[in-house]
């Protein structure tokens, strides 16, 4: 992935709004790596290493929005991004794992 999808701010929520696009319907995509991923994850997420994104995105739902996670918000961002390009409504959970918890979201731990 190129450094631009980094260096621009992509459309971007809050935990705490994330929270409810996911219960109006919204679809997480975790593009965390495996090892992030089996320790702890959020329910019916989908699992997208940024790696393998591209790969994976064909895979997604063009008519739900797409709301990119990692554990910090970095690599989610450049994720939303990607998507964004691609032709999703994609946003990016800003503050990632730590803000999502303390939002109070669900997290299955494995």
């Amino acid at each position: 992935m190129s450094i631009r999808h980094y260096l621009r701010r992509p459309p971007a929520v809050s935990a705490v709004e994330a929270v409810g696009l996911v219960a109006s319907g919204a679809l997480v995509v975790d593009v965390r790596r495996r090892f992030e991923w089996n320790r702890v994850h959020i329910p019916d997420a989908v699992h997208a290493p940024l790696e393998v994104l591209l790969d994976r995105c064909v895979d997604f739902p063009d008519d739900r929005l797409l709301i990119t996670f990692c554990t910090g918000g970095i690599r989610s961002a450049g994720a939303a991004n990607l998507l964004v390009e691609n032709g999703f409504d994609a946003v990016n959970m800003a503050g990632g794992l730590v803000q999502w918890r303390a939002a109070g979201g669900p997290l299955t731990d494995l």
